[in-house]
């Protein structure tokens, strides 16, 4: 599980991120490009991943990670469920997210 000041202060690790509203989600920035989204709410966080790392990381649990369901998802937009993800894998994803 990773808690929502703990996805926060993952994401906020890489530098020249900043974090600015998007909506009624959290977004975090690179050059003004969006790498990573987090509802507090729902606590879930969408990534932007090239298709193979979305398949990757889809692959490892379907109700834990997966594509967003609709035409976003097929652009590589990937959810993750925060109440059962492991923070490594969330830094995994949001390291691969930010690379791209």
């Amino acid at each position: 599980m990773v808690s929502n000041d703990l996805f926060r202060e993952l994401a906020l690790t890489f530098p020249e991120t900043i974090e600015l509203p998007h909506f009624e989600r959290a977004s975090f920035r690179k050059k003004k490009k969006i790498f990573a989204t987090f509802s507090k709410k729902e606590r879930v966080a969408n990534f932007k991943l090239t298709p193979s790392d979305q398949d990757f990381f889809c692959s490892i649990n379907k109700n834990m990670v997966y594509p967003v369901p609709n035409k976003w998802g097929k652009q590589g937009w990937t959810s993750a469920n925060m109440n059962i993800i492991s923070p490594e894998l969330i830094m995994e994803i949001l390291t691969a997210a930010f690379n791209i």
